[in-house]
């Protein structure tokens, strides 16, 4: 686990992912935003949605938008968040990459933890 680093930290194809989700977050101010990496090398942003009849996470959603595109598995996640990532998060991380690293950052891009879920 790795901790307190900002993201220039990573190697590219990571930092990639992490700002990603953290512009994706931004763009609709939402509280928070999620990137995948599937094995191919596409990546999935998606950001959380709160609506009256649907709330969904922005991880969560990141991993279907990639299983509904076709993704056979993923290498890396991302999460831009304050709060800690949910269990069911981490759970739709490991059904497509039981291996794949989760970087968990905070809004202004401070690495909080890499996660093997």
């Amino acid at each position: 686990m790795s901790e307190g680093t900002r993201e220039g930290g990573l190697d590219p194809e990571d930092q990639k992912i992490v700002t990603l989700a953290r512009s994706t977050r931004a763009r609709v101010a939402a509280a928070e935003g999620a990137a995948v990496r599937d094995d191919t090398g596409r990546t999935y942003t998606a950001a959380a949605v709160a609506l009256p009849s649907l709330r969904l996470s922005a991880l969560r959603l990141a991993v279907a938008m990639a299983v509904s595109s076709g993704a056979e598995r993923l290498e890396a996640a991302a999460l831009v968040s304050e709060s800690e990532p949910a269990p069911e998060d981490l759970a739709a991380v490991r059904d497509m990459g039981p291996d794949a690293p989760l970087f968990h950052a905070a809004p202004d891009g401070t690495l909080r933890a890499i996660l093997i879920p």
